[in-house]
């Protein structure tokens, strides 16, 4: 594609504030995180313990796995898993003892699960049905669990949803699309929400991703928080848009956030700026509590994202993301969809598909050589500096991490041939993770050789890379 010459937005300017320098979490720790979005129990276990503990992912990101509405009528669209009626841990994607049971095998496979938790609503069906699992329920009623009483009624707008994204009051207490809208000042509701992950916390779960965080008062999840049973990782969705009153750092006192900027920001440099401008990329937010990622499962659906669909493109992207020392990187895996609503691979009954890598709609992003190479390139360099930083004033930029890695981008749209590049490597012979696997001390891709001055040579072709890293040294 061709690029634009446009200068820097306010947008850009207003993001791109963290020194390179800063770090993203203790080294040592392995912090990617990998959604698997929608995945059924199954086919998460089976990546954890044949991909991803292999390949040093750090965590999965899992699909809700409470008891959700069933809309077969409209295809059983992604969002039907987002409308809970019960927290009965049975959903298209298993009960609870496959649940369980994918918990058990990442956890041996040295993978982490993060839980998508849905504590800010439940469904948004305005006539009685049933869940998934066999629950009844209506719009403000949930036997056994929430009544009418436990449930905010706005009152503003007529149908109680939000219509005014600059009002807080509205964002926190109207209707997100018609979605019942939980009390969660309530003690009640708070205890009855702390019930629901602590259940999750006593299957091995370690940790949430809150679902709507920005629709919910920091104080709120801070007390429902405060009643987990044992410390988990929390990482919060705070969307936001420029004079919106509700800011992400409200939300840092209880974990995490995550920057939907990022994604955005990287988005416009790949498609029409110039890769120079990711000299000093990152936010206003503490790198140590920001989850960064160029795409998810919102985002994708109509949003200025590169995403699985921009192929090679989306695939330096995500290099760059997981290079970079900004955040702790997460990693989109998704199915290829038609329209925003479409669902996972799913039988008659509605039931998620197996996942089968690049098969049945499948995407698999993860898993592409570029990405999934990468990962090890992020472990090698944690806990290390920016350093020898060069680039051309355009679409071709290098720079190394520590002595530990070097990345060559060339974004240009013609190949640079016969040039040398001086990192901060000791000498050697490494593999090029971009292009070849590594493993056994022998790479399946080009080999690089470092001097003793750090130089090596080499010819990158357009919209394409070079990546060097101390854990991929050949011999």
């Amino acid at each position: 594609m061709r690029k634009l010459a446009l200068a820097a937005s306010s947008l850009l300017a207003a993001t791109l504030l963290a020194p390179a320098t800063a770090t993203a979490a203790p080294p040592g720790d392995k912090d990617v995180i990998v959604r698997l979005f929608q995945w059924n129990w199954p086919s998460v276990a089976k990546e954890c313990k044949d991909f991803l503990g292999p390949r040093g992912v750090g965590g999965v990101h899992v699909s809700p796995p409470q008891e959700h509405i069933v809309r077969k009528d409209l295809g059983s669209p992604w969002w039907q898993d987002y409308q809970p009626v019960s927290y009965k841990i049975d959903s298209r994607r298993g009960d609870r003892a496959a649940f369980a049971a994918m918990v058990t095998a990442c956890k041996s496979a040295g993978v982490k699960v993060y839980v998508d938790a849905v504590i800010n609503h439940m469904a948004g069906q305005d006539v009685p049905g049933t869940g998934w699992a066999g629950s009844r329920y209506d719009h403000y009623s949930y036997p056994g669990v929430y009544a009418d009483q436990d449930f905010h009624h706005c009152g503003r707008n007529g149908n109680d949803d939000i219509k005014n994204y600059f009002d807080r009051f509205e964002v926190q207490n109207c209707e997100l699309v018609n979605l019942a809208d939980l009390k969660t000042e309530s003690e009640p509701v708070r205890n009855r929400i702390a019930g629901y992950l602590n259940d999750l916390l006593s299957l091995g779960v370690d940790g949430f991703r809150i679902d709507a965080a920005k629709h919910m008062p920091s104080a709120d999840i801070g007390a429902i928080k405060a009643k987990l049973s044992r410390p988990a990782y929390v990482f919060q969705e705070t969307t936001f848009a420029a004079g919106e009153p509700i800011v992400p750092d409200e939300y840092l006192p209880n974990g995490d956030v995550k920057v939907f900027a990022y994604g955005y920001d990287i988005a416009r440099i790949f498609n029409h700026e110039k890769l120079s401008y990711l000299r000093t990329f990152g936010s206003s937010l503490p790198s140590n509590k920001a989850v960064v990622f160029t795409d998810n499962h919102d985002t994708q659906r109509g949003h200025p994202v590169l995403t699985h669909k921009d192929g090679g493109r989306y695939a330096l992207a995500n290099a760059f993301v997981l290079a970079w020392p900004y955040g702790t990187p997460q990693l989109m895996s998704s199915f290829e969809f038609g329209t925003t609503d479409q669902g996972p691979p799913s039988d008659a009954d509605g039931r998620t598909k197996n996942a089968t890598c690049f098969t049945d709609g499948w995407r698999c992003e993860h898993r592409w050589q570029v990405i999934s190479n990468m990962i090890g390139f992020h472990n090698a360099v944690r806990g290390t500096n920016v350093n020898s930083w060069w680039d051309n004033g355009n679409d071709l930029i290098t720079f190394g991490r520590g002595d530990k890695g070097y990345l060559v981008l060339n974004d240009e749209g013609s190949a640079v041939t016969g040039r040398s590049f001086r990192t901060p490597l000791p000498a050697g012979r490494y593999c090029d993770v971009i292009h070849g696997d590594f493993s056994g001390g022998k790479c399946s891709g080009p080999v690089y050789t470092v001097d003793g001055g750090g130089w090596f040579r080499a010819d990158v072709a357009a919209h394409d890379a070079i990546a060097l890293h101390a854990n991929a040294r050949v011999g």
